[in-house]
């Protein structure tokens, strides 16, 4: 993404979440001047962190006694709780030059539990205020530490790259030279050298899944950047398949509230499901069930009708699964339904 979409999907997450953006880019790409225009049209008052110039003991505060008890005294750059609403960026985060100092920050970065606040050491931040990061990639080209897993996975990572159409805007509304902006105009591939592709360590894990239905839930990205956004957070394989999914309406799975609620509409298409994509739909009714085990009569019989259309195996397996959970036990088990529960339970029997 260039930096106009990066200021977009900046000021959306900030506005709607408590994730970490990191951006990444190369050199002179625009990442600190594009955080701090975006906090600018969200009226946001802007903190920057060099961490590169920065040791333990200006993160986390003077150690000072009170009484019998240790305190740490609050950094001069840390946000009050009264203050306006601020983005605190943790710039040139991979260029702390102590190991201790990129410890300590690994906390502030990451986004609060839910129901907590983000906190650094005994400092908690009001959620008034955010935090931003901007990173180099580390190709080798540059000074800086290579992020580890565990802090990546923390953090929602934006790749930015050069564009001449949006310097050339920006150069225009900055009223640069003339004559630079003219030759530019004919030789934009000198606008800059953009070094080795951006690769980090960006894989798919519970806790970036969770990230991505945050930003489902609350975030509206324009259609050509989402995917980037995801690719972010589960790595670009995952994030094409999850968009490709999203946009496959007809190949999706049915949903356990489709199968308890609609039976009679999605009938044909429950009986017509490949195993794999039935399969889906299992796991759906069975953490469903799990989570509300009671149902209604007429949601008990539409489960019934579902396990009656499924193949032999997938029947057993199900119902197994289906037996684990009391209030469901019973209510498969009753007569009525015997013509297509008991040879399920009896096989299951069998195999006690």
């Amino acid at each position: 993404m260039n930096i106009e979409q990066m200021k977009i999907v900046i000021k959306e997450i900030m506005a709607k979440t408590d994730l970490t953006p990191c951006v990444v880019g190369h050199r002179g790409v625009g990442k600190s001047a594009g955080i701090i225009q975006a906090c600018r049209e969200i009226e946001r008052r802007y903190i920057s962190l060099r961490l590169g110039q920065m040791e333990v003991g200006d993160l986390v505060g003077i150690p000072f006694r009170e009484g019998e008890i240790m305190q740490w005294s609050r950094p001069s750059w840390w946000p009050g709780d009264e203050d306006p609403p601020t983005v605190v960026h943790c710039d040139e985060l991979n260029r702390a030059q102590q190991e201790d100092t990129l410890q300590a920050i690994f906390q502030f970065v990451e986004p609060p539990a839910e129901g907590l606040l983000r906190s650094l050491h005994t400092h908690h931040l009001s959620r008034r205020h955010k935090v931003v990061v901007s990173i180099n990639p580390p190709d080798g080209t540059y000074q800086v530490a290579t992020l580890d897993r565990a802090l990546v996975d923390r953090m929602v990572m934006l790749f930015v790259e050069t564009d001449y159409h949006c310097w050339a805007r920006y150069a225009a509304e900055r009223e640069l030279s003339g004559d630079v902006r003219q030759f530019l105009a004919g030789n934009s591939g000198l606008l800059a050298r953009q070094g080795a592709p951006m690769e980090m360590q960006v894989e798919p894990t519970e806790r970036g899944w969770e990230m991505v239905s945050q930003l489902r839930k609350n975030c509206r990205f324009p259609g050509d950047l989402e995917m980037e956004v995801y690719a972010g957070v589960v790595g670009k394989e995952a994030a094409i398949m999850f968009m490709r999914w999203l946009a496959d309406r007809a190949g999706r799975p049915l949903t356990a509230a489709e199968i308890l609620n609609d039976w009679p509409q999605v009938a044909l298409q429950a009986e017509r499901q490949r195993d794999d994509v039935q399969a889906a739909t299992l796991n759906d009714l069975t953490v469903t069930l799990q989570l509300a085990p009671a149902m209604e009569p007429r949601q008990e019989e539409n489960l019934v009708n579902y396990i009656s259309i499924l193949p032999r195996d997938l029947r057993f397996g199900f119902v197994k699964s289906l037996l684990k959970i009391p209030p469901v036990a019973l209510a498969i088990a009753q007569d009525k339904y015997d013509r297509v529960i008991f040879d399920a339970i009896q096989a299951i029997s069998r195999e006690a």
